[in-house]
């Protein structure tokens, strides 16, 4: 006999076991076939993450090599950053990364339903990409300081190695990440999952801390500045957009949707 599995659009990613189970009469036999991983499909037009150009998908999916811009507006340097989906154990890496996670410990029956929609999956991963929720995220984030202890964060050049040590260290965060790591390191693992993603840079940035859409500076009488707003600028930030269709929001919101790992805020 031949079987055909032909999966629906919205399916469950992850882990599936096959088993075959013959009935004949009052006897039940059941064999193990064996596993099977299912992914978000972008060659898939049913799929949330279908893209229908094909440059775009061998470049947004398949391609394990890219460029990352720092720097800033008037200095913009172009870094070389290997992202490696497609390399030995990182898929099995990124499906451990959604058992990690908060939401699976919480509730694992509602998150495993769940991870067939690509914007709850980034969610997850952007929260599991860094490591300051006390989550066995990827990476701790430090701006700061010395680094001589543990690894400058300018001398990364890929995500591979940073997912093998997580691994390798029992899923302690790796010490250390900043912006563009972070987001080179998610790109990794959405491209593995199926998802289309690419890098964002942005010059002269600003975190807005209170949400009134404006970055507030204080200044007493004599012109000295005051340190009570927390609001900040910083030179540059990167951050990822993800392609997917929006049924919340309505069809005029499909597409490229920001994602961002850095922990500036608590992930919620």
């Amino acid at each position: 006999m031949t079987f055909a599995i032909s999966s629906p659009a919205n399916a469950i990613i992850g882990r599936y076991n096959l088993i075959l189970q013959v009935i004949s009469g009052n006897k039940i036999s059941s064999r193990f076939l064996g596993q099977f991983v299912m992914l978000f499909n972008p060659w898939c037009p049913g799929d949330a993450v279908y893209i229908a150009n094909e440059n775009e998908r061998q470049e947004y999916v398949l391609n394990e090599n890219g460029i990352i811009f720092v720097g800033n507006a008037k200095y913009i340097e172009a870094r070389g950053w290997y992202y490696g989906q497609f390399q030995d154990h990182l898929l099995n890496i990124c499906l451990t990364m959604l058992d990690l996670s908060l939401y699976y410990r919480q509730d694992p029956a509602v998150d495993v339903s769940r991870r067939g929609d690509p914007k709850y999956v980034g969610r997850v991963i952007s929260s599991m990409i860094n490591g300051n929720d006390n989550d066995n995220g990827v990476l701790l984030g430090k701006w700061q300081g010395s680094f001589h202890s543990h690894e400058n964060p300018s001398r990364w050049d890929g995500s591979v190695v940073i997912l093998q040590k997580w691994r390798q260290d029992n899923y302690k965060p790796v010490q250390y990440g900043q912006c563009w790591v972070f987001a080179g390191v998610m790109c990794t693992v959405l491209r593995c999952l199926g998802i289309p993603t690419r890098l964002v840079s942005n010059f002269n940035s600003a975190h807005d801390v209170d949400r009134n859409l404006s970055i507030d500076k204080y200044y007493d009488s004599s012109g000295k500045s005051l340190n009570i707003s927390k609001d900040s600028t910083w030179d540059y930030h990167v951050w990822n957009e993800s392609w997917f269709i929006r049924p919340d929001l309505g069809t005029r919101y499909n597409g490229w949707q920001v994602l961002d790992a850095t922990p500036q805020e608590q992930s919620k």
